[in-house]
């Protein structure tokens, strides 16, 4: 009785831990790191590119961003149907530098959509590369920053 009792507690334990596991994947958002990819998803699907200018291990404002919004379930599926997310981004600290090619390429879309050197810079556009907007960390979560995207995409 000792191991049936044990058996059927090892069985709910895991069945838990696959259903926990199938709900935060569905909130799972994928990042392109190439504007060519991002683009030709942005007009298979018909969505806008948010590029994201980043540096993940420097800028405090990034990284905040990043645990405020990005990492937010309400963000993720927002994000799944409104965006195809472009990330770029510019890390200092040896243990996270990109390859060589990723920073030369991450450069480049630097000197065309980000001549300003901002970070954390987010700019909206369509498929063609027509900027929509741009902005930057805003405080107060997922829901003030979602509302705060869609009224950049109103403007346009």
């Amino acid at each position: 009785m000792k191991h049936l009792f044990s058996a059927v507690l090892l069985w709910a334990f895991l069945l838990a831990g696959f259903a926990a596991n199938a709900q935060t994947s569905q909130h799972k958002t994928t990042w392109q790191h190439s504007y060519e990819a991002a683009a030709k998803q942005a007009a298979a699907e018909h969505k806008p590119i948010l590029m994201v200018f980043a540096g993940s291990d420097w800028c405090k404002p990034c990284i905040m961003l990043r645990k405020e919004v990005w990492d937010s379930p309400e963000f993720q599926n927002y994000a799944n149907d409104h965006f195809v997310l472009l990330e770029l981004d510019f890390p200092r600290f040896k243990k996270n530098q990109l390859p060589v090619d990723q920073k030369k390429y991450n450069e480049q879309l630097a000197e065309k959509y980000n001549q300003e050197g901002l970070f954390p810079l987010l700019v909206l556009t369509d498929e063609q590369g027509k900027v929509l907007g741009k902005t930057g960390y805003q405080a107060g979560g997922p829901e003030k920053y979602i509302a705060h995207l869609e009224h950049l995409l109103q403007q346009k």
